[in-house]
């Protein structure tokens, strides 16, 4: 495997580990609604930044792994999407 797969792989990881926490939330708190109405709630209230920035915590789960697994490049990766999670956080926060 090369060192760009590998950087690939923890930037996936990386993008899917707060996904999936947001999946997570919406189906332990809001469950009874349809996912649109909860996106678009969280919307309205603009409460996606704080959401998505909960859930990036996962992230720091998933870099841990990487690196107990001696997966450095894929660590790597990891770190490169929560700093894209951190761009997308700041312009909801502030542009949006």
């Amino acid at each position: 495997m090369t060192l760009k797969d590998k950087l690939i792989i923890g930037i996936l990881a990386g993008l899917i580990g707060p996904v999936l926490g947001v999946i997570g939330f919406y189906i332990v708190n809001f469950s009874h609604s349809p996912f649109l109405d909860f996106f678009k709630m969280a919307a309205e209230k603009n409460l996606l930044s704080p959401l998505l920035s909960l859930c990036a915590i996962l992230n720091l789960g998933v870099f841990f792994l990487f690196i107990r697994a001696n997966k450095l490049y894929c660590a790597r990766g990891v770190i490169l999407s929560t700093f894209i999670y951190g761009v997308v956080i700041i312009s909801l926060k502030f542009v949006f």
